[in-house]
């Protein structure tokens, strides 16, 4: 069953509380965008801010140029799952390597140009892989279904990572994209945007669980 993960993306301390009380209510699993300001046009809330409701799962999302050099923070902070850049420079395998010697769970995200043969050392070593088709450092994106093509070549590489897709999810389209093998769905805006996101968050439940588009 798909598992609807809303995000967290947020400039400041502030906004971070808001958006996570938003999603409190109903949210089961929290995907957290950190972005360092490098790899990304924008910085948001750093590490030390970062906190989740006991209830939920977290994943924590490092758009960062330099993995490495947040991994202590990792380790404090002690997420369910973090999501590294394949297309970061610093060490990713390293990262990947230390926080699953440690318990935590690691993976990569491959952005649009990233093919994953292009990153299969990577891929081997995670525990997800996660498609992004969204812009760094903002809520959006747009769904490009060819991206999909990529599932069947990752699961190539490694049969027993976990697939996850973030950007421009709707509930136009989630239904495609769960039956085209993504298992993590992360929705920002439409979350966030919605007057009910609850009601908004079990809409998406129902959609991707739809057996037929009949």
């Amino acid at each position: 069953m798909v598992v609807i993960a809303p995000s967290v993306l947020a400039e400041n301390e502030e906004e971070y509380q808001a958006q996570m009380q938003r999603i409190a209510p109903f949210a089961e699993r929290v995907h957290i965008d950190v972005s360092d300001g490098e790899f990304t046009p924008h910085a948001t809330a750093p590490l030390h801010q970062v906190w989740w409701p006991e209830t939920m799962k977290a994943d924590i999302h490092m758009m960062v140029r330099r993995p490495e050099e947040h991994i202590e923070w990792l380790l404090k902070l002690r997420p369910n799952l973090v999501i590294f850049h394949a297309e970061a420079d610093g060490d990713v395998l390293s990262a990947l390597r230390t926080l699953r010697a440690e318990g935590i769970r690691a993976g990569v995200a491959l952005q649009r140009r990233t093919v994953p043969s292009s990153v299969e050392e990577l891929i081997k070593e995670s525990d997800h892989v996660m498609i992004f088709s969204g812009k760094l450092g903002e809520f959006g994106g747009e769904v490009n279904y060819m991206q999909l093509e990529k599932i069947r070549l990752i699961q190539k590489i490694n049969g027993h990572a976990e697939i996850g897709w973030d950007g421009g999810i709707n509930l136009q389209n989630i239904y495609n994209l769960v039956h085209g093998g993504v298992q993590v769905a992360v929705v920002g805006k439409i979350i966030h945007s919605s007057e009910d996101p609850d009601e908004t968050y079990q809409r998406l439940i129902l959609e991707a669980a739809r057996r037929s588009s009949i």
